[in-house]
């Protein structure tokens, strides 16, 4: 009896992610009882703090700083470079190298580095972004970004992602690759962005910056 009911709970266990697997879901990660930030931290440093700084705060423009990062979003987008749901030529690459553990691990870590301050740089565009991020576009029914992703750009836990602070090289881009379907995991965004002009993806990435 006792072998039947664990066979039983194992079945039942599994419906959710056979589930999850037929509809296109990518995986959560197996989290551990509870991460790990010493092993975290040394697969970060092994595997991701060449291009993202030795404390998540990137020093390259075009690569994003990770530091103070919601675990939870940063756990969905590696899963998602390692299903190949989102692709990077270089992020896939080093993303197949994760466990699932290092990647509940090295979300937990960042998560808890201090995220650098950064600043808007032009001044021609700030009150263009400004009115973007706080106000949206209401000529063509683009919310403020501000709904989802707060007022000064810390996100939503387990829901959006934190942006204050983020190098406005590296936003533009990915505004740009989800208006292009080059970038695809976000339904929502790819709405937004094909939306968005040169212009306006420049400005409210360049405000994006300077928020804190």
């Amino acid at each position: 009896m006792k072998l039947l009911a664990s066979l039983l709970m194992a079945a039942a266990l599994a419906v959710p992610a056979a589930s999850a697997l037929a509809a296109g879901e990518t995986p959560a990660p197996q989290k551990a009882a509870k991460p790990d930030l010493v092993k975290g931290e040394a697969s970060y440093a092994a595997v991701c703090a060449a291009c993202h700084g030795a404390d998540g705060n990137s020093m390259i423009p075009n690569q994003p700083s990770l530091a103070q990062q919601h675990p939870e979003y940063l756990a969905k987008q590696l899963m998602e470079f390692k299903s190949g749901k989102r692709v990077d030529p270089v992020m896939s690459g080093m993303a197949a190298v994760l466990t699932d553990e290092d990647v509940v691990n090295v979300s937990a870590w960042l998560a808890k580095q201090k995220a650098a301050e950064n600043t808007a740089k032009d001044k021609d565009l700030v009150a263009l972004g400004e009115r973007i991020y706080r106000g949206g576009l209401q000529d063509r029914q683009i919310a403020a970004c501000a709904g989802c992703h707060s007022p000064n750009g810390v996100g939503i836990p387990a829901q959006y992602p934190r942006l204050s602070g983020q190098h406005a090289d590296y936003t533009v881009a990915q505004l740009v690759n989800f208006r292009e379907g080059k970038r695809t995991n976000s339904t929502q965004m790819t709405g937004v962005a094909a939306k968005m002009t040169d212009r306006e993806i420049k400005a409210v990435s360049d405000y994006i910056a300077g928020l804190r």
